[in-house]
């Protein structure tokens, strides 16, 4: 009786959205089931494909990545935070890049966030903010400065 419980306080929060196994069972232990039980209810979520860190890890960097609010480390750290380990977050990531244009993605964030920003009339307070916005978001500061100010 105790598993079937598991199972179907698992099933509702997958039902709320996707998560990873690690937040499954944090989110399972939160409500007070036996670790046994909550690790019996994961292998069988695993198997039926109801939770897959893997379809999670992708799900959550093309989101990410597709919004602008993560790439690079950042984008990393988003993914080991949700539960996702360093070896399947690094294959994610290598996957995506090829799909994602680091420049283009950059250059669409400058437009819609910062329209009228101009680098080279901005204020040094104004250069910073905007800077420090997408060092913020994992992007290079090399590539940031590079796009910012643009050819010399």
């Amino acid at each position: 009786m105790a598993g079937n419980e598991v199972f179907q306080a698992a099933l509702h929060l997958l039902k709320v959205r996707e998560r990873t196994e690690r937040e499954l069972e944090q989110r399972l232990r939160r409500k007070g089931f036996a670790p046994r039980n909550i690790r019996s209810t994961i292998d069988r979520c695993r198997e039926l494909g109801y939770v897959s860190d893997e379809r999670f890890a992708r799900s959550r960097a093309r989101q990410l990545l597709t919004d602008g609010r993560a790439v690079g480390f950042r984008l990393r750290r988003e993914l080991q935070a949700a539960g996702i380990d360093e070896a399947l977050a690094d294959t994610v990531i290598e996957e995506l890049e090829t799909e994602f244009d680091g420049e283009a993605l950059f250059e669409k964030i400058l437009r819609q966030r910062f329209p009228a920003f101009d680098y080279r009339q901005a204020q040094d307070r104004e250069k910073r903010r905007v800077v420090h916005y997408f060092l913020r978001r994992g992007f290079a500061l090399e590539l940031v400065l590079n796009r910012l100010q643009g050819p010399d």
